[in-house]
């Protein structure tokens, strides 16, 4: 049974219809100023209490979705017991983030990046200064939990490899390079198994 509290949190979503008007798209999409307006413009912005919107396909709840990069190794974890979306647990994720909550104070008033930051902070303590850049939006309507769910990706590249996780939910944590990802690509979440075999696509974005 999911946590009370989690259904009943008020996350931001914006209206399906939206991203149809302005093109729906599978997998990853990298023409990033064509859906500019899902992302900054508060107009498209509605909050819904988090039980409505996980199963309703009419709105997508807007995730940013952060990859921690070491030279040419990646973040990755499994996704644990206590974890609140049981619709992901025990699978492997490369993506570090979250729903934007209508408790995060002047997430689109101030900047996106601030509000990366918050989403990050309360699942992993990154001892490394960073840089960071969007390098992808993320759409997936091939399961339920992709349906209702729209993800910016983030690429946080470190100066050092020292990430270690806040929240009980993320286990087994570790740098695995590109040809390990993609040889257990199966055993990822959905969402990383399409960041996944599409990598070299982002890193080469990133150039």
């Amino acid at each position: 049974m999911q946590d009370e509290k989690y259904l009943e949190e008020y996350v931001l979503v914006f209206k399906t219809q939206l991203l149809e008007h302005m093109g729906m798209f599978q997998g990853l999409c990298f023409e990033l100023n064509r859906y500019r307006d899902i992302i900054h413009n508060p107009k498209n912005h509605i909050y819904l209490k988090r039980k409505d919107a996980e199963s309703n396909p009419s709105y997508k709840q807007l995730i940013p979705y952060a990859l921690l990069q070491y030279k040419d190794t990646f973040f990755v974890y499994r996704r644990g017991k206590l974890l609140a979306e049981k619709r992901l647990l025990g699978n492997y994720s490369l993506g570090i983030g979250g729903h934007i909550s209508i408790t995060d104070p002047g997430l689109f008033g101030s900047t996106y990046e601030d509000g990366l930051k918050r989403e990050i902070n309360e699942e992993v303590i990154i001892d490394s200064p960073y840089t960071q850049r969007v390098v992808a939006l993320l759409n997936d309507d091939s399961n339920d939990v992709g349906k209702v769910h729209f993800g910016v990706v983030h690429v946080l590249t470190l100066d050092k490899p020292l990430v270690k996780p806040r929240e009980k939910s993320i286990n087994e944590t570790i740098f695995l390079g590109i040809g390990d990802l993609q040889k257990d690509v199966d055993g990822f979440e959905n969402w990383s198994k399409i960041c996944i075999q599409n990598i070299q696509h982002m890193l080469d974005y990133q150039k």
